[in-house]
């Protein structure tokens, strides 16, 4: 229009958006109440009625869980720069893959849950003049609790803008050779530091309800694609090599078998010596390293086990930088 100043805007570029889980903002109850309220309020999470499930979630959860899941994030907090493993390792993920592209293209990171946020992210790559964004989950085996739950938010932050960016969710990439090739590359890097040889290798996979799983989940499928791929690799075979589930919750059956139960097994049938390794985490985490590191390590070691170690997930290293730069060209391809 004649005589209208126009905004300025800025335009021309693409935008990659690197998603994980989440993470609060402090160890302790404080911290992990709302962080715990946002992701245990996600219907994608807890398919339950809200009408059923918040006021337990409200009135039990809320009340007792934030002070035990604070204190396993007291032990591994990341002191230095007071944040969690897994925020710190995507930020540095986020920062080392922009220096591997070229400059018309920006990258960014966001938490499902807590900050920062994905609409928050957005709106700062579109600001910075992105016509274009790549959002890519970073959860290479694709589930509604997970993957899908990160695009959903995406397209949610979507209805505020007015004027909106294209936008690409990244496929799964749990067959992806450079990822295969990047987890049995840390196996091996890893089993080089040890004075001992492990008798078993444990690929632990962030457990999924069944009945999520008998409704037409693929991550079960896809988990058990990426542990065929990883032993085959590893030239393992079915006997050195045991593929679980973690982290349950509630009274529900989830999908087995369960890495705890396994483990102990494993130990009490005269297992001495395990390995463990969390290829469905890309960042090592509360899961990670609570949970397996120290919990799993005390179970195994108290049912009769000798030596335990832990493979760290790919994190910062070369390979993962790497694997990420070819999963964000790939989404990109064509623009």
């Amino acid at each position: 229009m004649s005589g209208v100043a126009h905004p300025s805007v800025a335009y021309g570029k693409t935008g990659i958006l690197l998603v994980n889980l989440g993470t609060p903002n402090s160890p302790d109850a404080k911290g992990l109440r709302p962080y715990l309220k946002q992701f245990l309020s996600d219907r994608r999470v807890i398919e339950t009625s809200p009408l059923i499930w918040q006021p337990i979630l409200r009135g039990i959860i809320l009340n007792t869980r934030p002070r035990k899941s604070a204190r396993a994030y007291a032990k591994i907090w990341h002191t230095q720069t007071d944040e969690s493993p897994l925020r710190y390792f995507t930020r540095v993920q986020a920062e080392k893959l922009k220096a591997r592209l070229d400059d018309t293209l920006e990258v960014e990171w966001a938490m499902r849950y807590g900050a920062p946020s994905i609409a928050d992210k957005l709106a700062d790559l579109k600001a910075r003049g992105c016509e274009r964004i790549s959002v890519i989950a970073l959860y290479p085996q694709y589930s509604a609790s997970t993957s899908a739950s990160v695009y959903d938010e995406v397209f949610r932050a979507l209805l505020d803008m007015r004027w909106q960016p294209a936008i690409r969710t990244a496929a799964p990439w749990h067959d992806l050779p450079a990822y295969i090739t990047a987890l049995a590359g840390s196996v091996r890097a890893h089993y080089k530091t040890l004075d001992w040889k492990p008798d078993i290798l444990v690929a632990s996979f962030h457990g999924l309800p069944q009945i999520y799983f008998d409704k037409g989940d693929p991550y079960h499928c896809h988990c058990a694609k990426t542990a065929r791929l990883l032993r085959e690799k590893l030239k393992l075979p079915d006997t050195k090599f045991k593929t679980t589930f973690q982290s349950r919750f509630g009274p529900t059956k989830w999908l087995e078998p369960y890495t705890d139960k396994t483990v102990e097994a494993l130990a009490r049938d005269g297992t001495k010596k395990i390995a463990v390794i969390t290829p469905g985490f890309v960042s090592d985490c509360v899961e990670t390293l609570e949970e397996i590191n120290l919990e799993l390590r005390e179970t195994f070691i108290e049912a009769g086990g000798t030596h335990f170690t832990t493979v760290p997930c790919l994190n910062e290293a070369d390979s993962a930088i790497g694997l990420l730069e070819k999963i964000a060209k790939r989404e990109i391809s064509g623009w």
